[in-house]
């Protein structure tokens, strides 16, 4: 699995998905650029996500809310004083450890056959967390003989709390946001007066977030810097479960239609260890090069948001209708885009033997998330064909995201759009300027067939556009 995982942040540097960030000076942990073709694919997953719940769903609308904000909103929010992570030091290697994974991926080794053993020192491990007993994780620490999985000693020093906001250097109290959410939150009231909401409706936001993580790693799954994709459902205290089991029914069904293998998800796992905010937590796990892990989250946040805002700001954040007042209670749906990525990127990611023996690198996106729909190829560079390919892609290249390329040999043109992930190639040869046809090559069968210059366009847009996949995922909702 490491040797997969190697070669999948390989394959992303080297076609230009995902570069290290500021690598000539040397980089930065756990920061990462993305490329020509990663930021597409990004992009598209951007637009799929932001489609199905505001397109699909008439009473969510979206919001893109700014990075800095007032540092009261941090404090209504609980993130000034509660938004904090355990830190452990090791005094010989000087590195930084959150516990409560040192004991996590040390048990997952040592009691790989004993799942009692596991589930009895996950107990202790999660009661003491909640019961924030710092002493007593430490003791377990020591108990197990956890060594420092660089320099193998076990010289730690006492456990402590971490805020994990980044605040600004010679500024007070001024942070970068940990989480999108609270642009939402403060927002509540104008939303509603500008595009007359009434409950329930949602309101959806894609944007950075920054968080001082102590144990950022795992390529792009735990970053410093990061993009989310949220949306905070506002509803009638009373239908709280009725929507909570909603949410987690049509997010689960969004995962599904991505068709990455429905093995490759724990469908939904309730929280042992809330965040201050939340009365109710599930995660979507997916199954990644390195194991199960969160790759989404559903929560209810009942009313402590909107009424923290209130209290602090003193402006009415409350709904008044049918002679009642009252705070909405919310849902939230927090996917991180960073980590979807990642999950389509390690899943698509294959190396296929062909008859004739040999191997080749393909990137099986799912068509409409693909980088680039289509490419347009000379079969050769001579003889008028690269003039007839060049025309076909300026006539269409505005209906679709298209390459040209005539640089190398058909077979190597082939190849480079498989690593990327193109659905179809269309070559033309020297029947092309006979009959007006082209031959069409599909990514994944590497089937090949012969169609007009006229169809191109068309297939393009049914096998590649979002239309298929948006009505599916409307019957559910």
């Amino acid at each position: 699995m490491k040797h997969f995982f190697d070669f999948l942040i390989s394959h992303a540097k080297i076609y230009g998905f995902i570069f290290p960030s500021s690598e000539i000076y040397g980089g930065l942990s756990a920061i990462y650029d993305y490329g020509p073709y990663g930021v597409e694919l990004k992009n598209n997953i951007k637009e799929f996500w932001w489609k199905s719940m505001t397109q699909l769903h008439e009473n969510i609308v979206g919001i893109d809310s700014s990075i800095l904000m007032h540092s009261d909103v941090w404090k209504a929010s609980g993130h000034v004083d509660k938004f904090n992570e355990l830190l452990i030091d090791n005094k010989d290697s000087k590195k930084r450890y959150r516990p409560e994974i040192l004991i996590q991926e040390y048990i997952e080794k040592k009691f790989l056959n004993d799942p009692e053993k596991k589930k009895e020192i996950l107990s202790r491990l999660y009661k003491s967390l909640k019961k924030k007993d710092l002493a007593d994780i430490k003791v377990l620490i020591d108990e197990l003989n956890i060594c420092d999985p660089v320099y193998k000693t076990k010289n730690w020093t006492k456990i402590r709390c971490f805020n994990m906001m980044f605040k600004m250097k010679n500024e007070k109290d001024l942070y970068l946001r940990p989480e999108t959410a609270q642009g939402i939150f403060s927002n509540f009231q104008n939303i509603i007066k500008s595009n007359r909401m009434k409950i329930p409706f949602g309101i959806a936001q894609i944007g950075k977030s920054f968080r001082n993580e102590i144990f950022a790693r795992k390529f792009i799954f735990r970053m410093r810097e990061f993009e989310q994709m949220e949306m905070q459902f506002f509803i009638l205290p009373e239908e709280e479960i009725k929507w909570y089991e909603y949410w987690k029914k049509i997010r689960l069904k969004w995962h599904l239609e991505l068709n990455l293998g429905d093995e490759k998800y724990y469908k939904l796992c309730d929280h042992n260890h809330l965040a201050h905010y939340a009365s109710a937590g599930s995660d979507i796990e997916f199954y990644f090069p390195f194991g199960f892990q969160e790759i989404e989250g559903i929560h209810s946040r009942r009313d402590f948001d909107l009424k923290n805002h209130e209290f602090l700001s003193k402006k009415k954040l409350r709904i008044f209708e049918s002679e009642r007042n009252y705070f909405p209670y919310v849902i939230e749906t927090s996917l991180g885009l960073d980590r979807i990525f990642l999950a389509i990127f390690s899943s698509s990611l294959k190396k296929e033997k062909l008859k004739n023996g040999k191997t080749r690198t393909v990137l099986k996106l799912p068509y409409y998330l693909s980088p680039i729909k289509a490419a347009i190829f000379p079969l050769v560079k001579k003889d008028g064909l690269p003039e007839i390919a060049k025309k076909i892609f300026n006539d269409i290249k505005i209906h679709h995201r298209l390459v040209y390329d005539q640089k190398e040999s058909i077979g190597k043109l082939y190849r480079r759009q498989d690593a990327i992930g193109t659905p179809f190639c269309f070559t033309v040869d020297y029947d092309t300027i006979k009959t007006d046809t082209v031959t069409m090559r599909n990514r994944d069968s590497m089937k090949q067939k012969r169609i007009h210059i006229k169809e191109i366009s068309k297939i393009i847009e049914q096998e590649t556009g979002l239309k298929k996949v948006l009505k599916n995922l409307s019957h559910f909702i």
